[in-house]
C-alpha cells in the first residue's frame, strides 16, 4: 500500500466521518478507518476498507492506526477529549492533521499550545476545518480580499432544520466553556444573554431573527484577520430543534445527504464601504466532507510544504477554494 494515496480518518464510522471516507474514496485515495469502537469498524470492513481500531487513550495503538499514512483526519467528537491525542499522534508521524472541531476551546489549544511544535515536526495542522469554522473562516477571507484590516466581520447561518447527530449532542454536552467573540479586536466573553437581530439573508431564507452563536470561525479568524469586531449568528429554527431531545438525527434522502438547506451569509465593513460572501448548499453534515479532504488534497500537493498551525484562510487561497467547491458542493458568491 503506497503512503502517500492512504488516509487515516479517526472516527470514520460516525456521521460525518462516513462522508469522509466516501469522498475519499470518490478521488481516489485509501481511507485507514480508525477509531475507538471495533465492532462499528467492521461495517466498514465489510466494505472493503482497512480499519485499525485505537483507543484515544493509547499513544501505540494510535501510532499503529496512523503508518504508513500521508495524512490524518480526526472526525471523532468531542474534539476537547480527541484533539490533543491524535495530533500527538500525528506529531509522532510527521503527517499533516487536520480535525472538524467546532468547540472553541479546541480550535484554540492547538494553535496554542501546539504551534511550535507543529513546526518543529516540520508537518501542518489545521483544525476546524468543517461546516462551521472551516467554511466560515473561508467566507471571511474571500470578502476581507485585499483588506489588511477590517471594523467589522460578522457571520451569519441560517438552517432550515438542525437534526443533530448523536456526536453533536455528546460536543455539545461536554463543551461548557464560555463562548467568546472578538471585541475591540481582542477575544472577549460572549454577552449574556446572547445578543439577538434581524438579518436578510439572501433566497430562500429572507429576513430571519438570529441570535448570537460564536462556534470555531471566532477562533480561527482571529487568528490571521485583523477586524476590530467579529461576531457570529445563528436563526433561532434549527436551534429550537438542537434543544428538544425528541429531535431525531438526520433523515438521509436517496443520495446520502438530508434535506436540510444551509446559508452562510458574511459581511465586512470598513470605513463605510461593504463586501459581503455567502454559501448555500445542502445538509452541513455532508458538506464538511469536500471541505475536509480538499484541504488535505492542497497541503499533500503543496511542495513548500508551510509548517505550523494554520487557519483554512490563512494557508489556503479562500476565493479560490471555494470556488473549486462550486457549484458541486455549494453555491459560492461574492457581492
Amino acid at each position: 500500500m503506497a503512503k502517500d494515496k492512504s488516509i487515516a480518518v479517526y472516527g470514520a464510522y460516525g456521521h460525518t466521518g462516513r462522508f469522509v471516507v466516501q469522498e475519499l474514496r470518490k478521488r481516489g485515495w485509501t481511507p485507514i478507518a480508525s477509531g475507538r469502537d471495533a465492532e462499528k469498524l467492521r461495517a466498514l470492513a465489510a466494505m472493503g476498507i482497512e480499519t485499525r481500531a485505537a483507543s484515544i487513550d493509547d499513544p501505540a495503538a494510535l501510532d499503529r492506526a496512523l503508518a504508513g499514512t500521508a495524512a490524518v483526519i480526526n472526525c471523532a467528537g468531542p474534539f476537547l477529549d480527541t484533539g490533543a491525542a491524535l495530533l500527538e499522534a500525528a506529531i509522532r508521524a510527521r503527517i499533516p492533521y487536520l480535525d472538524l472541531a467546532a468547540e472553541q476551546a479546541a480550535a484554540q489549544a492547538t494553535f496554542e499550545q501546539y504551534g511550535a511544535r507543529v513546526r518543529e515536526a516540520q508537518i501542518v495542522a489545521v483544525p476546524a476545518m468543517a461546516f462551521y469554522g472551516g467554511l466560515g473562516d473561508l467566507l471571511a477571507t474571500a470578502a476581507m480580499g485585499d483588506w489588511k484590516t477590517a471594523d467589522e466581520i460578522l457571520i451569519a447561518v441560517a438552517l432550515d432544520s438542525w437534526h443533530p447527530t448523536d456526536g453533536t449532542r455528546r460536543t455539545g454536552a461536554r463543551n461548557t466553556a464560555t463562548r467568546v467573540v472578538v471585541s475591540a479586536g481582542k477575544l472577549v466573553p460572549l454577552a449574556d444573554p446572547s445578543p439577538e437581530r434581524s438579518w436578510d439573508f439572501p433566497p430562500p431564507f429572507g429576513t430571519q431573527n438570529v441570535v448570537g452563536v460564536p462556534l470555531t470561525e471566532i477562533i480561527t479568524i482571529s487568528h490571521h484577520l485583523q477586524a476590530d469586531e467579529v461576531h457570529s449568528f445563528m436563526n433561532l429554527a434549527p436551534l429550537k430543534d438542537l434543544g428538544k431531545a425528541e429531535t431525531p438525527p438526520p433523515q438521509l434522502s436517496d443520495d446520502g445527504r438530508s434535506a436540510q438547506v444551509f446559508l452562510v451569509d458574511v459581511i465586512v465593513r470598513k470605513d463605510g464601504k461593504t463586501r459581503r460572501a455567502t454559501a448555500h448548499g445542502r445538509d452541513i453534515y455532508a458538506v464538511t466532507a469536500p471541505l475536509v479532504v480538499d484541504a488535505m488534497e492542497r497541503i499533500l500537493a503543496n511542495t513548500r510544504r508551510e509548517q505550523g498551525v494554520f487557519a483554512p484562510g490563512e494557508i489556503f487561497d479562500a476565493k479560490a477554494f471555494l470556488e473549486a467547491l462550486s457549484p458541486k458542493h455549494l453555491t459560492f458568491k461574492m457581492a
